[in-house]
């Protein structure tokens, strides 16, 4: 029986990791542990634990953090309560390997406490870029801590091999988010909009922004997220879904903003702190637009066949489909994005495209390679040299 802990700290994460968790459960030779920390603890953000336990997990430990990180002062704190309580939960649980996914600051926590007790850390997403945020960082750096990896596409499988990973310990999967769109039962229109409180209509937008934490010296949150809320104000006739930001540094700065703007505009714009796997997945299937900067416009979206705004640098470097506009973060830069996301030749543009993160067999490669993967060969690393 192999002993295998699933971590996650956000609505997003999970969103991913469900598909591959329940697999494993339902195995013979699998024993499955959610660690939960972070935003999934938090009653601002949802109190997102109880989609763990909807999707019928109940061997699950919850992993005590701060989940309001102001600053980056705050990001750290919190970190090193996350490591200092993981690291705890893992001594007593002690699995046989990790799963952790992407690049948040509470999974390079949990990376390093598993690292440091010998556990090896099974890492998916990593080789990618996302050049405005401080998570390419720990991106990488989780990528150095692992043993085995399971990436998105392969351009990333390459890079990870550059990184020195010895290439038989890297598989290129495709994207698990992906694969949950395609295989994920959803809403019907009628009980996604009674679910949110408002009809759609045929020209709806779902954004979720989050901090630009590298962003330039003197730009704010604040002036950002502010930007794209005015640029939303010059589509009167669409419906606007806001999800919540996450907690980076300086994330709480823009709840308050969406807040007042959807108290502005009840009559269009919902504004939701956690839609959760199902409703977010299902609104993709009836809105014409996402925008924002989340990674989700960049890896899920484009197989829905609709456009993606992708605002400013938070996700520069990532591989794109031909469906994502990228632009700035200027209101007059992102209105024109809209207004060609809007427009029959955009929104064709985005039906046509491929996504780069499609396979079919995503799920049964991640689920064989996390469940049979034999575990001897986890337990040391060489680098490997490119000559």
């Amino acid at each position: 029986m192999r002993k295998i802990a699933i971590a996650t700290g956000t609505r997003a994460d999970w969103g991913l990791l469900s598909g591959p968790s329940r697999a494993l459960r339902e195995r013979d030779d699998c024993q499955v542990t959610v660690l939960a920390t972070n935003m999934h603890l938090s009653p601002r953000y949802g109190n997102t634990i109880d989609e763990i336990r909807a999707d019928g997990f109940t061997d699950i430990v919850t992993v005590p953090m701060p989940a309001e990180t102001d600053t980056p002062l705050d990001a750290v704190k919190a970190m090193a309560a996350c490591q200092t309580a993981m690291a705890e939960a893992l001594d007593t649980l002690r699995p046989d390997l990790i799963v952790i996914l992407g690049d948040r600051f509470e999974m390079l926590a949990t990376a390093t406490a598993a690292l440091m007790l010998r556990i090896p850390i099974v890492h998916i997403a990593g080789g990618e870029i996302s050049e405005g945020a401080v998570d390419d960082s720990i991106r990488h750096a989780i990528t150095k801590m692992a043993s085995l990896h399971l990436t998105a596409a392969e351009p990333y499988r390459r890079r990870v091999i550059a990184m020195g990973e010895e290439p038989q310990r890297v598989i290129n999967t495709g994207a698990i988010g992906v694969y949950n769109i395609l295989h994920e039962p959803l809403l019907t229109r009628n009980e996604l909009e009674e679910s949110i409180g408002m009809e759609l209509g045929d020209r709806a937008i779902l954004v979720t922004y989050h901090p630009v934490t590298l962003d330039t010296p003197g730009a704010t949150p604040t002036m950002r997220a502010t930007a794209l809320l005015d640029a939303l104000s010059e589509f009167p006739d669409s419906r606007v879904i806001i999800t919540y930001p996450n907690n980076d540094p300086a994330g709480r700065e823009i709840i308050p903003l969406i807040e007042e703007y959807g108290r502005r505009h009840p009559e269009r714009v919902r504004v939701i702190p956690s839609l959760g796997k199902r409703r977010y997945l299902s609104a993709l299937r009836y809105v014409k637009v996402v925008a924002g900067n989340s990674s989700s416009g960049i890896v899920e979206v484009p197989s829905m066949g609709i456009p993606t705004v992708d605002v400013g640098i938070r996700q520069r470097g990532r591989l794109a489909s031909d469906s994502v506009i990228h632009c700035a973060d200027s209101k007059e830069a992102i209105a024109e994005a809209l207004r060609y996301a809007l427009s029959p030749e955009g929104q064709q543009r985005a039906r046509q495209a491929t996504n780069p993160y499609s396979q079919p067999d995503t799920l049964d490669l991640m689920v064989k390679a996390i469940a049979e993967t034999p575990l001897e060969t986890l337990s040391s690393k060489k680098f490997h040299d490119i000559v």
